[in-house]
């Protein structure tokens, strides 16, 4: 509505545009109307204002023509430009556009902050000003407060005799509290064109109490989403490197690229610079991890032997994506030292960074391209393995020799493509597979010390695939399925037997299998849950495969199979119902074969579940093909079970074990279960194997978790134990603080078990996070 003058004042609840506001408004419309040609209309903003207008409401209103002033008392709202100011008085100098605001001032701003004082002195567009008594509410529950507060501009804002805190200052009582921590300054200027928050002669709290001073400190601002400045520290104390000190520093370089230096100071060993820079393109990013030092080597007591060295480490990735079917990538994974990131406790090293991943302890470099749409897959790719397992200790020296590099293959290139036919065929659906691979290998690992030559091969494949599903009226599910397959195979540097001699293959072979899948689930409603059980079968058969031989067994004389690809098999739940057991190309299940399982699973309507599966296989002849760990050499195979529950909220649970096909004894187990409530977390996981994919026993068990003790105050655990070797690989005890915005860790590390040349150590670890001063938040 327009404005009404009287005179001396005009009272009673009004809402109007002030009189300078519109003044204003008319000369910039004047003048947009000689000077700039017709436009589209403005849009209204959430308060439903055009840009540019001014809408104050209060109980009393006055405007005094004479001193150019306008008074507000009672009530008082005034909206401009997304912002929002109440108070109790206001008074509004039309000359000089100054705002003054009296009593109970909340200023909100368009981002959604608050700001408070008792006296504001501000301009016409309330982005500068003086405040008195101010404080104020940022995101991260964040409050700032001080005895004054001028701000200069829209990104400079100066307090005086200010406190810093993300901390909870009220209690639940609606008393006020200490923070738990917090930042006092003579002066504190946030800069939020930088992004920064700049403290003089700053006094750190921790409970209250004094802790730290520093003349001059700064930090992120907190509504910043990436910004300079310094991580959490990381501080330990152990056996191998003595006291460790690691301080990491953040360094934005773009607005998509940042660079983290993260050195480490030890008074035992030279320090260690850890580096990780990060780049975003406008198809992908890259994401490069760096550590390096020079120094010589040491053990786990921290006795260094040998000469100084470079020693180093690269973990690279970068993923792009070239159009909606096209992307391409690759990784650069690479050490100086088996042990580098033990010694170094450089973490996350055996992530998934590609689309090919290595086994533990093992290190991948790839590069690779991939296009998929609905109906197709294509990907072709590159790749080199380091291993970094350490292998038997030498009596003599009593360290470890680490795996040879050379006896792995360099990969490429690796091909592989898929495709669905888009109609049916005899009522089902076809599936088209193409593979092919080159593998090169300089060493046989058959007798390192002879460095005899490795085995070289090269192998294209072709596949049909076709299913069709049908269902009868009686719910009885019926699949057949045929594949036809054809394998082309160069192999050179076959190894003869009579020292470094060799002879090369070449071969073509071909592979069918036909068969059926037939299910019969029925399901039940008992009280509040419904129990469905499924009987399964498949019946599959394949005639007489040819096996790719490079050689015989010296004391069996057994066949020696060519196996790239299926070494880490096992005979499981997930692999029961394959037509074709092995998972990889060069070995191939031939015979007639019977699989057979009995599915039960228990729905409660509260989202408790249960589910177990009993299954094993049957042959009509034994096949040698597979290895004695798989139990399924002989003609019924050992038992296969698998069980997994969610008794109640906050647990569930899970089991998979492989019985002996005679005396049900247990020749792999694998469990654990995890556990969480408001009082805690934790898991435990067992795992037994007769023979590894090495030929050897393994039986393991691992846990871990937290227990909170009261509100605030808690006791954490891992422990990793090789129950074959009576002996903890790693143990960790903790205790730690926590609240709203700090937590405190302190924990003790043993690690027994010799590894290559660290021996046992112990250390001690500290861990402060404060909430919005850099790092995760969430737990250890």
């Amino acid at each position: 509505m327009s404005p009404r003058r009287r005179s001396p004042r005009q009272t009673g609840k009004h809402a109007l545009l002030a009189g300078a506001a519109l003044a204003i408004l008319w000369a910039a419309a004047a003048e947009a109307q000689t000077t700039a040609p017709a436009a589209a209309p403005a849009r209204p903003g959430p308060d439903g204002l055009l840009p540019g207008e001014l809408y104050m409401e209060a109980d009393e209103v006055a405007h005094d023509d004479e001193a150019k002033q306008t008074t507000a008392n009672g009530n008082i709202e005034v909206r401009y430009n997304g912002r929002t100011l109440r108070a109790d008085r206001l008074v509004y100098e039309q000359e000089t556009g100054v705002i003054r605001a009296f009593g109970h001032i909340t200023i909100v701003n368009a981002d959604g902050t608050s700001e408070y004082a008792d006296e504001v002195v501000l301009d016409e567009d309330m982005r500068a000003g003086v405040a008195l008594g101010f404080s104020a509410r940022l995101p991260e529950n964040v409050k700032m407060a001080a005895a004054s507060a001028a701000k200069r501009s829209e990104n400079i804002q100066e307090l005086n005799r200010a406190i810093y805190t993300p901390c909870e200052i009220c209690a639940a009582d609606g008393k006020s509290k200490k923070p738990t921590w917090s930042i006092a300054a003579d002066k504190v200027v946030r800069d939020q064109k930088r992004r920064i928050v700049y403290y003089r002669n700053a006094r750190f709290r921790l409970f209250g109490a004094p802790v730290l001073y520093l003349p001059l400190f700064w930090h992120a601002d907190p509504q910043a989403g990436r910004s300079s400045g310094f991580l959490p520290p990381k501080a330990s104390a152990s056996d191998r490197r003595g006291f460790s000190y690691e301080q990491p520093y953040y360094l934005v370089t773009s607005p998509s690229s940042d660079i983290t230096f993260s050195p480490q100071f030890n008074t035992k060993v030279n320090p260690f610079l850890n580096l990780e820079a990060r780049k975003r393109f406008y198809s992908g990013e890259v994401d490069l991890r760096l550590g390096y030092t020079h120094d010589r080597d040491f053990d786990g007591k921290g006795n260094e032997f040998g000469k100084k060295t470079d020693r180093s480490y690269v973990l690279g990735r970068g993923a792009f994506q070239i159009d909606e079917k096209w992307r391409w990538g690759f990784t650069a994974e690479r050490a100086s030292d088996d042990l580098i990131f033990d010694k170094y406790e450089v973490g996350d090293v055996y992530e998934t960074r590609g689309p090919y991943v290595a086994d533990d302890r093992r290190l991948i470099s790839q590069i690779y391209a991939i296009r998929q749409d609905r109906r197709s897959y294509f990907s072709t790719a590159a790749m080199t393995i380091q291993g970094l397992r350490p292998g038997a200790i030498d009596p003599v020296t009593g360290f470890a020799a680490g795996e040879n590099d050379r006896i792995f293959p360099v990969i490429g290139p690796l091909v592989e493509g898929h495709y669905e036919v888009p109609t049916t065929i005899a009522g089902g659906r076809l599936r088209v597979h193409t593979s092919g691979v080159v593998l090169s290998r300089e060493q046989s690992p058959t007798d390192l010390s002879a460095r005899l030559p490795g085995l070289d091969s090269a192998r294209a494949t072709g596949e049909l695939d076709w299913r069709r599903t049908l269902t009868s009226a009686g719910g009885v599910r019926v699949s057949p399925f045929v594949s036809v397959r054809a394998d082309a195979y160069r192999i050179q540097d076959i190894l003869t037997g009579v020292g470094s001699a060799t002879r090369k293959d070449d071969m073509v072979r071909g592979l069918a299998t036909a068969g059926v899948d037939i299910s019969y689930p029925v399901f039940k409603r008992v009280k509040n849950a419904t129990v469905v059980l499924e009987p399964v079968a498949q019946v599959a058969a394949s005639p007489d495969a040819k096996q790719v031989v490079i050689g015989h067994n010296a004391t069996t004389g057994e066949a020696i199979y060519l196996n790239e690809d299926s070494v880490a098999f096992e005979f499981d739940e997930t692999t029961l119902f394959r037509p074709n057991k092995f998972p990889g190309y060069d070995l191939y299940e031939d015979g007639v074969r019977l699989n057979v399982a009995g599915r039960a699973s228990v729905l409660w309507d509260d989202g408790r579940r249960a589910n177990l599966l009993v299954g094993r296989s049957f042959r009509t002849e034994d096949n040698r093909v597979f290895t004695d760990r798989t139990g399924l050499r002989t003609k019924a195979s050992d038992w296969i079970v698998a069980a997994d529950a969610q008794p109640f909220r906050g647990v569930s649970m899970f089991a998979r074990a492989r019985l002996d096909n005679d005396t049900l004894d247990i020749h792999r187990l694998e469990a654990g279960a995890n556990v969480y409530n408001k009082r805690g977390s934790g898991f435990i996981r067992y795992l037994t194997d007769d023979f590894d994919i090495n030929g050897r026993k393994r039986e393991n068990l691992d846990l871990g978790g937290e227990l909170y003790v009261g509100k605030n105050y808690g006791v954490s655990l891992y422990g990793s134990r090789d129950l074959k070797e009576d002996a903890w690989v790693i143990r960790d005890y903790g205790v730690f603080y926590r609240d709203d915005c700090l937590r405190v860790d302190v924990i003790y590390r043993r690690e027994d078990v010799i590894v290559g040349r660290l021996l046992p150590s112990e250390s001690v670890s500290v861990r402060l996070t404060l909430a919005t001063l850099g790092g995760t938040f969430n737990g250890r």
